[in-house]
């Protein structure tokens, strides 16, 4: 059995593994930012359950790194991967991957093209929301002249800053809450482009066979 089979075959063994510790990662990491005055005993439960998926993460990454036989290259050729360990705040977006696993389960997605972007783009902006929203609130919540003072503050300027918006009622002031504005204003260009360029192309398929089926002009 050749390297590429093999690291095939982890990843059909480990997909929903690795997305339900996504789930957990991120369900352990909003109870422990929202507490809103929790035992430590909870809170410390959920740092062992942060701990606890992280490095399922880190062995899944070591394990597909050995299969690759890549050896270093592998941090480059898969650098999307190594983005995601050290920020494990994207896993839960293996959803999306989940979800398009099993649209292929008849050996080809049921759902049309134009469809499954409205549908991966959706869960992607409200996981990014969500996460990106948590992300900021932690940073600024207690950060001197921090105008982002409740988790809705946080939801409202991650919706506004997603959709590219910007009212300026609300901004992060930390140095990394602003990290995370650039990352989030980059993923809502990104994502508002790539549903308008597939409703362009819908639109431009529906008139195309629309002129197919009209008689010729005499």
């Amino acid at each position: 059995m050749d390297l590429d089979s093999r690291a095939l075959r982890w990843e059909q063994r480990t997909g929903r593994v690795l997305t339900g510790a996504s789930a957990l990662f991120l369900g352990s990491y909003a109870v422990r930012v929202l507490d809103n005055g929790l035992p430590q005993v909870w809170l410390d439960l959920c740092l062992a359950v942060t701990m606890a998926c992280w490095a399922i993460f880190v062995l899944d990454y070591g394990v597909r790194w050995r299969l690759s036989g890549l050896g270093p290259r592998f941090v480059r050729v898969h650098w999307l991967d190594t983005v995601v360990l050290v920020l494990p705040l994207l896993r839960p977006l293996r959803v999306v991957q989940l979800h398009d696993a099993l649209q292929r389960r008849h050996e080809r997605p049921r759902l049309p093209l134009q469809a499954r972007v409205a549908v991966y783009a959706g869960l992607s902006v409200t996981l990014l929301g969500f996460t990106g929203a948590l992300a900021v609130y932690q940073q600024e919540r207690d950060a001197p002249g921090a105008t982002i003072l409740t988790f809705g503050d946080s939801v409202w300027w991650t919706c506004s800053t997603l959709a590219t918006v910007g009212y300026g009622d609300v901004t992060p002031v930390t140095p990394m809450g602003r990290t995370i504005a650039v990352f989030l204003m980059a993923c809502g260009l990104a994502l508002l482009g790539t549903v308008t360029g597939s409703f362009g192309s819908w639109l431009i398929q529906v008139f195309a066979r629309e002129d197919e089926g009209r008689p010729p002009a005499s």
